[in-house]
């Protein structure tokens, strides 16, 4: 009876880690994606405060693969990535809010806060989760690195708030 739950609780657990393994080859790709993505968007944007936010986040987000990395090597995985369906979706929607609003406008700004925030909300919850599995594997040190990583998403996503809060939403209706 014994050995019939080891081999249960083994094979479960095998099934999370390659749960886990998939979500960090799907947000790895989704990072460096981002890293693509984020200079056009700075580009794109009208407010110099949110040009330096996603300059920032730029350079952060360098340093979420660069901690990935890490992770993938405490695991003893190889850093791949896998194509992430939800953040194609996402950084499509950031595009076509630039093709589809006018240059220098606080509306293109606007827009792209909106749906930046949604790849922020994506990848908060993607870390999350990726944390708690790594808890649950007892990769403590990769549960770390990723609650790290969470942190700075989360800050991430309430700089854009706080930007849309404090002008660029009022400025929006004055245009």
């Amino acid at each position: 009876m014994k050995n019939h739950i080891t081999q249960i609780v083994k094979r479960t657990g095998e099934k999370l880690r390659k749960l886990f393994v998939d979500g960090l080859r799907d947000i790895y790709w989704a990072e460096k994606k981002l890293i693509q993505s984020l200079p056009k968007f700075a580009i794109a944007a009208t407010s110099e405060d949110l040009q330096v936010a996603f300059e920032t986040h730029y350079t952060e987000t360098q340093e979420h693969v660069n901690r990935l990395e890490k992770v993938f090597s405490i695991i003893h995985e190889p850093a791949k990535t896998k194509k992430s369906p939800a953040m194609v979706g996402l950084l499509d929607e950031c595009n076509e809010i630039i093709k589809s609003t006018e240059e220098n406008s606080v509306v293109r700004d606007c827009g792209l806060i909106f749906a930046t925030q949604k790849v922020e909300h994506y990848e908060i919850a993607s870390y999350g989760t990726l944390k708690t599995i790594a808890s649950i594997l007892k990769y403590n040190q990769a549960a770390e690195l990723l609650q790290i990583t969470l942190n700075e998403e989360i800050q991430a996503d309430n700089k854009l708030t706080d930007l849309a809060d404090a002008y660029i939403n009022m400025e929006v209706v004055l245009e």
